[in-house]
């Protein structure tokens, strides 16, 4: 509990960071501020009065609470404030988002006789969006006893006047370009994972933009001044903006430093930012940028350079020439034109950027973000049954898009079955479409912003429509700090009594659990027709189609069971030939890429796009490593395709560890991990039967691109490589460059490996346990000439190697195994040449609490190369994190350098390595015939 005083103190020690004074959501603090506004002698008087206008939180904390009952009293003359009017109190009611807000506002239309507060306050209900059940149920009563106020809100509810009355979105705008970086550009950039702690105060993160480096600070505040009245645009120059983590917080920085403030009394939100990259936005950051209302572009300002026949030109090194077809260099102005849809350059259009300005899009800008949208609907939808009436045609009508005579890919399929309120027609790619989703996932450096968004919209318990959802606690695992310590069980308490299965328990009852959140998630998933949603860019489920998402989409999902989005294109990615015995899953994963853009003359066709993989004997935990490295590939998701008899083993074994939460005490009082395990069971039953299959696409479906990957000539072990040294900056930090072991010729040294993260699973751990006794057994005994990391993903794994013997060798040749009765409170900066067993979670996959030391080059198992993230440059060398299987990281630590294929044939002989072989087997359907039912 927060005191005035405390306030006090901990104002003046942000002014030293130079920081306003933090918002309140406390009902303590703020009832204390209120007393004092009584009180017109009082010496903070001034202070407290402009506290409680301008700083504090809307929609359901306790603060918002508190306010809208002051608010309250005012308006009915209990109270009187000089400062506050009626109808000022009136207008910042209206600011409020929901919750206590339009609880208030319900009273003062419903149960006042003074008709004149009645009909203000009918006023400001109309504009407003975020009612719930409780709301609209209260409406819906009052106007079937006869209520003309009530039947008047919900009229206006169903002319949808709460968005047809707002501004028109302008036809011109003037931006001037800011160019953050050449080259894909990460949101680390804009949002540092080792700022993660400062997310929900978002003043204090703002100051981590551009990795706190403070000159490119100024050159952005210096063009902003030098050109008033122009918006920024901030561009990814020869790149895409926002690759990497599902970061709102990245956005939330974009905006609060170049977008528009969304209420004067709300400070630090601020919406609707401009962003545009020379290939685009990636599909999870685009998706961040409308929640905010904001513009998104492709440039495409640089293209492929063709010769006088129409050829593309290659350089020396086999790459695509680029050429330029127009110039975004910091400080161009260019104009905007929302009505043509075009970006104008001293008057002439130099780009057609329609697809930035869908009807939808247009919607969300005018609204100021898609939530507003999407209870807009709910609200509407609502008024027009309670009236009676057919819901008017105010919003763009969903795209539909229907070919009679074309099969549907796994997604189409998946999201015709999720589809809600659509004309019933079989829709395909193209296809706008409002889904239901079935499993959420929330994690815990972005968990506190996906509570204040459902505190925003007045959210207060998960939607019943979600078939389970899991608050993880991976991304803090590595060092229980004093940041951890404070956030942590906060976001916790907030997410269990939401709904959420949590990784720890706020009451201490069961071991916490810090396993990987995409492995609890593919393991929570029991349906391959399922939709996922989870507030990480790796949410790549191995069954279903799942979509990382930033922290206020996960929101939404959790507040509505429902998610809005296009229907994907899909590319059809199958298999030939036989991997070597020395061969690992995770070349596959890598040479599937690095044959992608060799057959397409390095074009990425997967970006944006849903990879459709025919992985049929893999079981779930394996296809994993496919799916979670499809974030990498600039996916907007990946299916898998299973056979019959792998997918039962899966959901056999998903069983089981959902049995094993449930024994440790993890299911809440809905026996949500109960229903998911009675799930499962249906499903299988529905598979053996052969009443319902495994998901397969239609033999005539339609895609963007089909792969073959060949495994016949997967020769090396292949190695993602951050490239540091290519003289084209923007090829740096892509995870396009995948290269053979033999390039390396042994040669290279290597400071640090790591084994970990989401893309390993228990048989990795086994083989770093098999390479550890076969060395021994040679050589009587193993030296590390690199320090090796090893975090397993799970708990669950590590009790399974404990009882097939596996941990034991691991804990021998371990100088430092986790706690978890002590666990490290101080993040490890520097490293021995010894084996380290850390705690299950993230750890240097997420960089946020430990990294490798200053530029180290390190080989890990990971999925990120980004710059930065898992080693930082030194004044010596550049740091850099090369990418690779389970046995090439651990036989790099061993030796100290980048093994010779000799030497790595020789490690791994008589290891079982994480196999695969082709389906013998077409995995499709065959359509059905005219006059029957669809195949979904």
């Amino acid at each position: 509990m927060m005191t005035y005083k405390d306030y006090i103190k901990e104002i003046e020690e942000r002014k030293a960071q130079n920081l306003h004074p933090k918002p309140i959501d406390g009902s303590e603090l703020l009832t204390e501020i209120i007393d004092q506004i009584k009180d017109v002698n009082h010496v903070h008087r001034a202070d407290s009065l402009n506290f409680f206008i301008y700083n504090s939180l809307p929609g359901t904390t306790s603060a918002a609470g508190v306010k809208a009952k002051f608010l309250k009293e005012i308006i009915l003359g209990e109270e009187t404030v000089e400062e506050i009017s009626s109808e000022f109190a009136f207008e910042q009611l209206s600011h409020m988002k929901g919750g206590p807000s339009v609880e208030v506002l319900l009273d003062l239309a419903l149960d006042t006789e003074d008709k004149d507060i009645s009909n203000q306050a009918a006023k400001v209900l109309k504009t407003q969006v975020f009612l719930y059940e409780a709301d609209t149920e209260r409406l819906e009563k009052a106007f079937n006893s006869g209520n003309e106020i009530a039947k008047d809100i919900i009229e206006s509810y169903a002319k949808a006047e709460f968005f047809t009355k707002l501004p028109e979105l302008e036809e011109e705008i003037e931006v001037v370009t800011y160019v953050a970086g050449v080259g894909d550009i990460s949101t680390d950039l804009l949002s540092p994972g080792s700022d993660a702690h400062s997310r929900s105060d978002r003043e204090l993160h703002g100051q981590c933009m551009f990795e706190h480096n403070k000159e490119k600070q100024q050159e952005l505040l210096d063009l902003q001044a030098k050109h008033p009245g122009k918006r920024v645009m901030l561009v990814a120059e020869k790149g895409t903006m926002g690759v990497g983590s599902s970061r709102m917080s990245g956005v939330n920085n974009v905006a609060l430093w170049i977008g528009k403030k969304a209420s004067p009394y709300v400070p630090f939100i601020n919406i609707a930012p401009v962003v545009a990259g020379t290939n685009g936005i990636s599909p999870i950051f685009l998706t961040t940028v409308g929640v905010t209302g904001g513009i998104g572009l492709d440039l495409k300002n640089w293209v492929t350079k063709k010769d006088a026949e129409g050829n593309t030109v290659y350089d020396e090194d086999g790459e695509p020439e680029l050429e330029q077809e127009y110039s975004i260099d910091t400080g161009t102005v260019f104009t905007i034109n929302t009505k043509e849809k075009q970006l104008y350059k001293d008057g002439k259009a130099v780009k057609d950027i329609s697809a930035a300005f869908t009807p939808q899009k247009m919607e969300f800008m005018k609204a100021g973000g898609s939530y507003a949208i999407v209870f807009g609907k709910k609200l509407q939808t609502f008024a027009a049954k309670t009236l009676g009436i057919d819901i008017p045609p105010v919003f763009a009508p969903s795209k539909e898009i229907s070919h009679s005579d074309q099969g549907l890919t796994a997604v189409e399929k998946i999201f015709n079955k999720n589809a809600v309120g659509t004309s019933g027609a079989t829709l395909h790619a193209g296809s706008y479409v409002r889904v239901e989703v079935n499993i959420v996932g929330s994690q815990d450096t972005t968990g506190l912003m996906t509570s204040q968004e459902l505190e925003m919209m007045a959210a207060t318990v998960i939607s019943p429509i979600v078939d389970g959802a899991y608050q993880s606690g991976c991304h803090t695992a590595s060092v229980w700090d004093k940041k951890a310590q404070v956030n942590t069980p906060k976001l916790m308490k907030f997410m269990n009594d939401f709904g959420l299965i949590t990784g720890r328990d706020p009451k201490g009852v069961y071991h916490s659990m810090t396993d990987v959140i995409h492995k609890v998630l593919n393991d929570i998933t029991v349906d391959d027709w399922a939709i996922i949603i989870g507030g990480d860019s790796h949410t790549r489920m191995s069954k279903g189609v799942a979509f990382g998402a930033d922290s206020g989409t996960v929101a939404l999902a959790l507040a509505t069971g429902e998610a809005s989005m296009p229907i994907p294109e899909s590319v059809k990615v199958t298999f030939k030939g036989e991997m070597k015995d020395h061969m690992d899953f995770r070349d596959v994963v890598h040479a599937t890429q690095s044959q992608m853009l060799k057959q397409f003359g390095g074009e990425n066709v997967f970006q944006g796009r849903i990879i459709e993989v025919h992985i049929g004997t893999l079981l779930a935990d394996q296809a994993f490593t496919f799916t979670d490295w499809t974030a990498e590939m600039k996916a907007k998701a990946s299916i898998c395709i299973s056979q019959p008899d792998t997918l039962i083993e899966s959901l056999e074994i998903a069983k089981s560890r959902i049995q094993i939460m449930i024994d440790k005490g993890m299911d809440n009082k809905k026996q949500v991990l109960q229903g998911l395990i009675d799930l499962a069971d249906k499903r299988i039953k529905e598979v053996r039967s052969g009443e319902k299959p495994p998901l397969t696409p239609d033999e005539d479906a339609k895609y963007a691109a089909e792969l073959v990957v060949d495994l016949d000539i997967i020769e090396e072990p292949m190695i993602a490589d951050p490239d540091v040294h290519n003289d084209d900056v923007s090829k740096r930090y892509t995870h396009d460059t995948i290269r053979e072991l033999s390039f390396y010729e042994g040669e290279k040294a290597v400071d640090l490996g790591f084994v970990g993260s989401c893309m390993v699973h228990k048989g990795d751990i086994k083989i770093v346990s098999k390479m550890l006794r076969n060395l021994e057994e040679k050589f009587g005994k193993v030296e590390f000439k690199a320090p090796l990391v090893v975090t397993a993903p799970t708990y669950n794994i590590i009790e399974e190697l404990k009882i097939e013997g596996d941990w034991e060798i691991l804990q021998k040749y371990s100088g430092f195994e986790f706690d978890d009765d002590a666990p490290k409170n101080v993040a490890r900066t520097e490293y021995e040449n010894i084996l380290y067993l850390e705690r299950p979670g993230c750890n240097l996959c997420m960089g946020n609490q430990e990294k490798a030391e200053k530029g180290d080059t390190v080989m890990a198992t990971s999925t990120r190369l980004f710059q930065g993230r898992v080693v930082k440059d030194s004044d010596r060398k550049k740091g850099e994190s090369l990418l690779a299987s389970t046995p090439v990281v651990v036989l790099s630590a061993i030796l100290g350098r980048i093994p010779t294929i000799e030497e790595y044939k020789m490690a791994v002989k008589g290891i079982k390595l994480t196999k695969f072989a082709p389906p013998l087997k077409k995995m499709t359907t065959q359509p059905p015939l005219p006059g029957h039912m669809v195949s979904f």
